[in-house]
């Protein structure tokens, strides 16, 4: 049997997200090459390309239908991502699109129904997906260890640095919004996905930052058909030694959060303990890499034809509750979702 090719990938945008995750973890595969950068900035993407040892430099434009790669990962502004990935995708190509995969719902279901009908694989940056304690919280919901489950609550809260610049995110129009689209996005995707996506039915939102362009902090409360009320806190104004995420689901028999993985059942008529041990990163890589580094070998295995691999239509509904969200906070009333 003959060694299969390296999958030739390219990147679009060279911001933090690739230079952290994407382009150390890809470059260092044997059975990837990533062959090409391309960035609005070029002498930036010129210097990351020498660093990594990346070969050619384009205009994203180009590189959307460019017949050399196999693949793209997407790194640009969420006001960018439906068209380039819908390009991409009509040209032939398979996608990794970083969160979210489109600044609108709509924008979602464009990309959806391309990569349905291009038969390409779609992916979204979804590192948390890839935790082992949230796929071991996951395994105790959806196997029923809990009993039924009437409460989870999320929440996302990151630090402002002194100094921090500002970019793109700090802009409504290339962003989509503030905290609850960047940080929201990844907090509902966690809980949901744990929870098996419940249909929403109702949406409430408050938001904080009046004055600013963009807001700096939201909380949300969501119903669901199944009786589950989700309640979701995201804010980038966390006065705190590091970041911090968290999960919590409550069951009539059972309770699991996350960080770290705790899980208690009513046994006997008594809760007990029953977390199991979870696997550790090698080499002292911290747990965001090393998630990133499972999703992008889940991503690379499926373009080889060695997993299966879902195209994410949840992402759809994910972009319709923050929007519900924002009309929400705007109108100061609670929102029905639509079915």
């Amino acid at each position: 049997m003959s060694e299969r090719a390296p999958v030739r990938v390219g990147i679009i945008g060279a911001g933090a997200i690739s230079q952290v995750v994407h382009l150390p973890i890809l470059t260092e595969r044997p059975d990837v090459d990533v062959v090409v950068l391309a960035d609005a900035d070029v002498h930036k993407a010129e210097t990351l390309s020498r660093r990594f040892d990346v070969p050619l430099v384009m205009e994203a434009k180009d590189l959307l239908r460019f017949d050399e790669v196999d693949a793209l990962v997407l790194c640009t502004p969420n006001h960018l991502h439906a068209e380039m990935a819908v390009t991409a995708l009509e040209s032939g190509l398979n996608l990794l699109v970083e969160r979210p995969l489109a600044s609108t719902s709509a924008g979602a279901e464009r990309v959806v129904e391309a990569a349905e009908k291009s038969g390409r694989i779609l992916a979204v940056g979804m590192p948390h997906r890839f935790r082992p304690e949230v796929a071991a919280l996951r395994s105790f919901v959806e196997g029923g260890e809990l009993g039924h489950v009437f409460a989870a609550r999320a929440s996302w809260l990151t630090r402002q640095l002194p100094g921090q610049r500002t970019s793109w995110r700090s802009d409504r129009e290339s962003a989509g919004g503030g905290a609850l689209i960047d940080l929201g996005i990844s907090a509902l995707d966690l809980c949901l996905w744990s929870l098996g996506f419940p249909e929403v039915t109702r949406v409430s939102c408050a938001l904080a930052g009046e004055g600013d362009a963009i807001e700096h902090s939201g909380t949300l409360m969501l119903q669901t058909s199944t009786g589950i009320v989700i309640s979701v806190e995201v804010s980038n104004r966390l006065f705190a030694s590091e970041d911090r995420y968290y999960l919590r689901v409550m069951g009539a028999e059972g309770s699991a959060s996350i960080p770290p993985l705790e899980v208690f059942k009513l046994l006997g008529g008594r809760p007990m303990e029953v977390t199991p041990r979870q696997p550790r990163p090698q080499g002292g890589e911290n747990l965001y890499t090393n998630a990133y580094r499972r999703l992008l070998d889940a991503w690379i295995r499926s373009l080889n034809g060695l997993a299966e691999s879902e195209i994410p239509r949840e992402q759809i509904t994910v972009m319709k509750i923050i929007e519900a969200a924002y009309r929400s906070a705007e109108s100061g009333t609670e929102v029905e979702l639509d079915g």
